[in-house]
Order: C-alpha cells, then sequence, then structure tokens
C-alpha cells in the first residue's frame, strides 16, 4: 500500500528501514504512469520497504525541502536518508531493481 503524506509530514518516512518516496502531481502524465508501477511494487515488496506519495502542490514545503524541480521524482531514504533519487517514468522492473540495489 502507498501511503499519502499530508501536511508536510515526512516522519513516518524518516522511521522507516526503507522508504521509497513518489514526488508526484495530479496534472503530471508520467505521474500517472508510474503511479500503478509504485502500487504493484508496494503490494510485492510489503516487508520489504515502504511506499509513499507526496503530492507537490498539497505538500509544497516538503517539495522546496527536498529541492524538487520535475515530477516524477523518487527518493530513497534509509533510516531518514536520502541514498538515491531518480526522475521520470521507470518501467517496473528497472524501478524494482534500483530499489533492490539499496536493500543491502
Amino acid at each position: 500500500m502507498v501511503k499519502k503524506i499530508q501536511n508536510n509530514d515526512m516522519s513516518e518516512v524518516n522511521a522507516q528501514a526503507l522508504a521509497v518516496v513518489d514526488f508526484s502531481a495530479v496534472w503530471c502524465g508520467p505521474c500517472k504512469m508510474l503511479a500503478p508501477v509504485v502500487d504493484e511494487l508496494a503490494e510485492e515488496m510489503a516487508g520489504e520497504a515502504s511506499f509513499y506519495n507526496v503530492d507537490v502542490d498539497d505538500n509544497a514545503d516538503v517539495a522546496m525541502k527536498y529541492g524538487i524541480q520535475s515530477v516524477p521524482s523518487i527518493f530513497l531514504f534509509k533510516n531518514g536518508e536520502i541514498v538515491d533519487r531518480t526522475v521520470g517514468f521507470q518501467p517496473k522492473a528497472q524501478l524494482k531493481a534500483w530499489i533492490d540495489a539499496h536493500k543491502a
């Protein structure tokens, strides 16, 4: 399950061992293409990583804090620290491999 970040509150993300955060916007075409991919991975990787979505229009402070300039942007957090990021649509296999590479 992908949890929605509300009120610019990233505390739950920062408490996770491994968190995938999808920064997106409702008006963004590639974001709409990526959403079902992230949903599938959230189900498949339950227990391995936590998945979150941040609507950059509704959470402008968080978007500014992390320097989001393009959506979709996907950030990978380990124990509250950013370990990697990617921008743009990613096919499911590629996104899963990217996440898996940071699990160890």
